[in-house]
């Protein structure tokens, strides 16, 4: 290594977790030598470096603190003080932080690759899923009636039949979520902490906290679609996370579809108005998209562009009361949110049939019902037994 700016750009993808093993082993050899200079980062740089690494619990830090001081008691190191007296301090900060820094680097990553793989979640099977933050799962029954509680036990809401409600009655120091995962076939409504009513559609994951924080925004995060009923706080903005967008408001009632096989991401306003912008951007009225009530947002996926359109709202939400909507939509996406409405499989053998574009409505039909009618106005021959729907 030819010089201390090298070392010091060397540290910065260390304390990131970016080198490479050769990489790293090359900065443990340069502090085994102690070659420590007046233009190596100081404590301030490294305090800087590591306010950017993810967020560790109490617990993995005090582990990592106690096998930090095992490894010295096993191994000591001496480091050389330089005779400039005025720097003495200094090179003591700095060393203590290298020893610091190689420590969270090793454990860090040594936790990534003990952590076991989340297990996806399977769409087609009949359970509600709710996740607490520590991972631990409770299957719901839209029939049943339970307590929700928090992995200490503590009582944080109840759920009766299709709906949970989460009290509002603590005061956490930071925020912790939950997860719903609603499978095909089924929907579910939430109500949040701070009296937010949403709907969720079927094969819909939404992340949220359990207790909003005063001073911080009300945040949660979409896949799939939900119709959210916000609950008006001027001084905590609403954001919904739909992957690259972000969708803000302070109190309305919007709908907001975000499945993955749709080439863009849709935004129906109802009431009141909402704000469209990239998520890696901050919000800014005088620049961002803003929607007025009976107007479409359409972020496209693929060019992050956003574009607006007059719609009729009902078709857009229908669907939490069973009703179902195609507009200009591929038979191939349709199949797709048939399969999702209904819990079904559709296998389509009719190749040409996959990209032709269709315009339906219906209420709250049946699939035998909804095919019969591709089969009347379009000529769609099909069969369907038990739970699989053939079409030649």
């Amino acid at each position: 290594m030819n010089s201390n700016s090298e070392i010091k750009s060397l540290l910065e993808k260390f304390v990131l977790n970016q080198c490479t093993p050769e990489e790293i082993n090359e900065v443990v050899a340069y502090y085994k030598k102690n070659q420590l200079t007046d233009d190596f980062p100081t404590v301030e740089d490294i305090q800087q470096l590591l306010g950017e690494m993810p967020k560790m619990d109490q617990k993995t830090a005090d582990t990592i603190f106690m096998n930090i001081l095992s490894a010295s008691k096993e191994e000591e190191t001496v480091i050389e003080i330089p005779e400039r007296k005025s720097n003495f301090r200094k090179y003591i900060s700095i060393a203590a932080s290298i020893v610091v820094l190689l420590g969270i680097g090793f454990f860090y990553k040594q936790s990534l690759a003990d952590k076991p793989a989340e297990k996806e979640f399977d769409f087609k099977s009949s359970d509600i899923v709710l996740q607490l933050e520590n991972g631990e799962t409770q299957i719901l029954s839209e029939h049943n009636s339970a307590q929700v509680k928090d992995e200490k036990g503590n009582i944080i809401g109840n759920q009766n039949g299709d709906k949970i409600v989460y009290e509002n009655s603590s005061n956490p120091e930071k925020l912790v979520y939950n997860t719903l995962k609603i499978p095909y076939g089924k929907k579910f409504r939430l109500q949040l902490s701070d009296g937010t009513f949403v709907h969720l559609n079927s094969g819909t994951t939404l992340k949220y906290p359990v207790k909003f924080i005063a001073g911080e925004n009300r945040q949660v995060y979409l896949d799939g679609e939900a119709y959210f009923d916000v609950a008006k706080d001027k001084k905590h903005p609403f954001i919904v996370n739909a992957d690259e967008l972000n969708v803000r408001v302070l109190g309305t009632h919007f709908n907001v579809s975000n499945y993955p096989e749709d080439a863009s991401t849709d935004v129906v306003l109802v009431e009141g108005s909402v704000g469209m912008y990239k998520a890696d951007e901050e919000f800014d009225a005088l620049k961002n998209t803003i929607l007025k009530p009976g107007f479409k947002g359409t972020f496209n996926k693929g060019n992050a562009a956003i574009s607006t359109k007059a719609v009729i709202t009902d078709i857009y939400t229908s669907w939490i009361n069973g009703g179902l909507t195609f507009r200009n939509m591929t038979f191939k996406n349709i199949i797709t949110k048939l399969e999702r409405r209904y819990n079904v499989t559709i296998v389509n053998k009719n190749e040409k049939l996959a990209n032709e574009k269709f315009n339906a409505s219906f209420g709250d039909e049946s699939i035998d019902k909804v095919m019969s009618y591709f089969n009347d106005i379009h000529g769609i021959n099909y069969t369907i037994k038990n739970d699989q729907i053939l079409i030649k």
